[in-house]
């Protein structure tokens, strides 16, 4: 198949362009490189079945030939980055959609939105099913990302309904590995870097919050099979181990050797309090559940860091 994935240098679109030229597919990356970087890609540059393209969404998309998907991971996707761009963010979810959309129409190509578990907001219902409409501040300072999102979502099912465009949208759950940028704000990179460097690890809160960690390879997968179904409705793709934010800082110092401290600070406005998905979707829709259990995750990103580090140095 030939297909355009679009924040294809960021964190889990890289990881999407490697599975799918290893599937065999022609791939085009399109990227603005805002937060996403040309490392996470360029080894693939001198594949013939991949070619870049250097262009920000949210303006109009040309791309000569025939498409079979058009797939859009493109925006800031942590909370450091869409604070640090609120319009970008905002503008990347709703016209960078809205083109995208367009362009897989007008290319009789299939859709897949890459939504997020923000949509939820701080919920209300624990664990989160997809037909939970969510508790969302949208004048609050995550509410570009959220409210964005939750737009995206509209006009995908809109043009779904509308122009019978065969749509697909998932809802991503905290996900870690490789690539994933160390100073993007994610409470795992955080841990990570800041262990590595003998920093103090800093817990937002009183670390009581929960998370749920899926690796990268997991949602990959789960993405590779939603493309080979037909349906339309929202799927959750995340780990339903609940685990609280002081037992991650715990185990990545154990995993790393450090000896940094743990240090508090307050929780930052509309932080959600819990965050578990409900997957019975994915599990009967797709046979799929995450495979990778959290200390071998860990201990590969965290040997992706030490690299990093190294070549730093």
């Amino acid at each position: 198949m030939k297909i355009l994935i679009t924040g294809a240098a960021g964190f889990i679109g890289s990881h999407l362009v490697d599975r799918m030229l290893a599937d065999g597919h022609e791939v085009t990356a399109m990227d603005n490189l805002v937060t996403g970087t040309m490392n996470n890609i360029s080894q693939h540059l001198s594949n013939t079945k991949f070619q870049f393209i250097h262009h920000n969404v949210s303006n109009h998309i040309h791309i000569v030939g025939h498409l079979d998907w058009v797939i859009h991971f493109a925006s800031p996707a942590s909370p450091v980055d869409y604070l640090n761009l609120p319009i970008e963010t905002l503008k990347v979810n709703s016209l960078g959609t809205h083109n995208t959309l367009g362009l897989a129409l007008s290319k009789g190509a299939k859709y897949f939105l890459a939504s997020t578990s923000e949509v939820y907001g701080d919920p209300e219902q624990h664990p989160q099913q997809e037909s939970y409409w969510g508790n969302v501040n949208p004048v609050g300072p995550r509410g570009v990302y959220d409210e964005s999102k939750r737009f995206a979502e509209a006009i995908t099912m809109a043009y779904h309904k509308k122009h019978d465009l065969d749509t697909r949208m998932i809802r991503i759950f905290n996900c870690y590995g490789p690539r994933l940028r160390a100073n993007d704000g994610r409470v795992v990179s955080n841990f990570i870097d800041q262990a590595l460097r003998g920093k103090p690890l800093t817990i937002y809160g009183g670390g009581e919050q929960t998370r749920s960690f899926q690796y990268v390879s997991d949602l990959v997968e789960g993405i590779v099979r939603l493309t080979g179904v037909k349906f339309h409705e929202p799927v959750n793709l995340g780990n339903p181990q609940e685990r609280t934010v002081l037992e991650l800082a715990e185990l990545i110092k154990e995993l790393t050797g450090s000896k940094s401290e743990i240090v508090y600070k307050p929780l930052p406005t509309d932080d959600p309090k819990r965050r578990l998905p409900d997957i019975t979707r994915a599990k009967q829709l797709l046979d799929w559940t995450p495979r990778v259990e959290i200390r071998d995750g860990l201990s590969q990103t965290i040997a992706w860091y030490k690299e990093q580090l190294a070549v730093a140095k």
